[in-house]
């Protein structure tokens, strides 16, 4: 059966179509496709993984033309981030207008 492997690398896309035997789990393709080697930062702690936007574990029984996603680390809290915009444009809207000269 065939199945997908992506990762956003910073820079790139990385991409691989594997052909694998039914029942392989979503770790037995990571394995498969080359991305320790690619990737080898993530050899110790491997990124968090999904298929189709749905988090999962190495453990999970791939499907026929399934793509598992590798996620990077976020380098911000979404959060805070939304938290810090709000915060900057009330602040913008409590300060005086500029004078047209």
């Amino acid at each position: 059966m065939r199945v997908h492997i992506a990762f956003a690398a910073p820079t790139r896309l990385w991409r691989r179509t594997l052909d694998v035997p039914e029942g392989t789990t979503v770790g037995q393709a990571l394995a498969l496709s080359g991305f320790a080697e690619e990737f080898p930062e993530f050899t110790d702690h491997p990124p968090a993984m999904g298929v189709y936007g749905e988090r999962c574990d190495a453990r999970r029984v791939l499907r026929e033309d399934d793509r598992v996603e590798l996620y990077r680390p976020l380098v911000f809290d979404p959060l805070e981030s939304r938290r810090r915009r709000a915060a900057h444009r009330q602040d913008a809207g409590r300060r005086p207008a500029k004078a047209d000269n």
